[in-house]
């Protein structure tokens, strides 16, 4: 069970998640990373609380859609070079949070390519929308 969800603003919340989904961007502040696309691991949790996503008539606009998710990733990334994970994780976060729907996000990316002695390096942020 995910420690988020013993905040109380989020014990009657719906988690969505996407996992390990990977895309080629171009980011990093190191001379290797500047001369083209790399690969980021995306791994994002929507809360949403219930009586805002349970579905009445089992149709698509009564929950928040998956593609939501993937969608403002690659809008995010499509806009040219980054250089910190910091920033990229930073505008994914504020992104989910734009969703009326979404009460609470956690958004890590990793860059698995970076050092060959370990498997990633990556930013996490956890984040509940101010009432």
């Amino acid at each position: 069970m995910h420690s988020h969800l013993i905040h109380p603003e989020l014990q009657q919340c719906r988690r969505l998640f996407l996992r390990n989904y990977e895309v080629l961007i171009n980011i990093g502040v190191h001379e290797f990373e500047l001369r083209g696309e790399q690969r980021v691991v995306f791994n994002v949790d929507l809360y949403v609380p219930l009586d805002l996503s349970t579905p009445l008539r089992d149709a698509l606009e009564e929950v928040v859609d998956y593609d939501f998710m993937r969608k403002s990733i690659i809008d995010r990334v499509s806009k040219g070079h980054i250089y910190l994970q910091e920033t990229l994780c930073d505008d994914i976060v504020n992104l989910m949070l734009a969703h009326d729907k979404v009460r609470a996000v956690r958004v890590s990316t990793e860059k698995p390519d970076v050092y060959p002695d370990c498997d990633a390096v990556g930013v996490e942020v956890f984040r509940i929308k101010s009432a």
